[in-house]
């Protein structure tokens, strides 16, 4: 569990499990002889980047990763009401695919959500799941909706936080109950811009890209989550998007040393979950 943010009876809850928090190519990687990729610690085994949301009214998936067969059998998961992209690299996208288990199981298209961008390049790749003449049995269809502002999911106000990631514009999203500020995920970035730090400012869980120590030309490097999760103030924080250059433990000894902030790394295998009533 990540946190428990309180105990009003009477909200609704909102709880989120980190369903991976590796990078693009998984770790361990493929063929890699490192400490991290060598551990027998299952806290240094790490799918591919994405969360998934409950409340009380949707069950609300965020990214669709390669990885997404082996995450859904793992947590259990066998409903979706909506998908959102946060942006269109493969590791966030190529196992759209597996939503046709959903579909069939459910018996009808999903919607998904994104930006116009993220959308048609979705669209481009699993073109037979937009728009089909025919709904056919066992295969994936989906709604999808362009994201130009706030909406509103299973009693939640999603806003969008679009952040720089290289040569494109990554959504973050904002996960917000009548104005109290639940859950801010940044899943892809370089930099957080000072609108958005405001828009997140005080946020109760803050999960924030922090691929490795080293600067990366695409992503936050740890320390620069550290940095921008103390400028945020958010309540408590996580790292996700971590490569195989640091073993879990070692990380964490690095964090008791140097980064008294609350600031902890994310583990899949851990299965974190946070839950969140507002």
């Amino acid at each position: 569990m990540l946190s428990r943010m309180s105990s009003a009876r009477s909200a609704p809850r909102l709880i989120v499990t980190v369903l991976g928090s590796g990078t693009s190519q998984g770790v361990p990687m493929i063929g890699c002889k490192c400490p991290v990729c060598q551990s027998p610690d299952s806290r240094d085994k790490r799918t591919r980047s994405s969360i998934f949301v409950e409340t009380p009214l949707a069950k609300i998936l965020v990214d669709t990763t390669p990885d997404l067969r082996q995450q859904a059998l793992r947590e259990g998961l066998d409903h979706l009401d909506a998908i959102l992209f946060t942006h269109p690299h493969a590791d966030h996208i190529m196992g759209f695919d597996d939503l046709r288990r959903f579909c069939e199981i459910q018996g009808g298209p999903l919607p998904v959500y994104g930006s116009a961008d993220t959308l048609a390049k979705i669209e481009a790749i699993f073109h037979y799941a937009f728009n089909p003449r025919t709904l056919v049995p066992g295969y994936v269809h989906v709604l999808p909706n362009a994201v130009t502002g706030m909406f509103e999911l299973g009693g939640i106000e999603i806003t969008p936080l679009p952040v720089p990631h290289g040569a494109v514009s990554t959504l973050g999203f904002l996960f917000a109950h009548k104005g109290r500020k639940l859950l801010a995920y940044l899943s892809d970035c370089a930099t957080v811009p000072d609108p958005i730090r405001d828009l997140i400012r005080d946020v109760e869980v803050l999960v924030i890209d922090g691929l490795r120590d080293k600067p990366h030309p695409t992503h936050l490097t740890v320390s620069g989550a550290v940095a921008a999760a103390q400028a945020i103030g958010a309540r408590r924080s996580y790292i996700t998007h971590q490569t195989h250059e640091k073993r879990h433990v070692d990380r964490m000894r690095d964090f008791a040393g140097r980064h008294r902030s609350g600031l902890r790394r994310h583990e899949n295998r851990v299965r974190p979950r946070a839950v969140m009533t507002a």
